[in-house]
């Protein structure tokens, strides 16, 4: 369910927008996505596990909030990583 080290390197290296960042909202959110995806597929395949159901919309309400964030503070940001992520709005 969890994202594995490189992956999550290598999607922080994807969406920094500077050599040291590690805690931009396009960072977050690239990372929330990836657990979000993972999660989903679990969802999948364990219907009944409401705990992690739970975490999964906490997650997605995170993003969410992060994501309506990048569009106040910079809208062709918000819109650049909403067409890499493939997320629908």
């Amino acid at each position: 369910m969890s994202i594995d080290v490189e992956k999550k390197h290598d999607l922080i290296v994807q969406y920094a927008t500077h050599n040291q960042d590690t805690g931009s909202p396009e960072v977050q959110i690239a990372v929330l996505s990836e657990r979000i995806k993972n999660m989903s597929a679990h969802m999948l395949t364990h219907p009944k596990d409401f705990h992690s159901r739970r975490g999964l919309l906490m997650m997605v309400g995170r993003r969410r909030k992060l994501l309506d964030y990048l569009k106040r503070r910079n809208e062709p940001s918000y819109k650049t990583i909403i067409e890499k992520l493939g997320i629908r709005r």
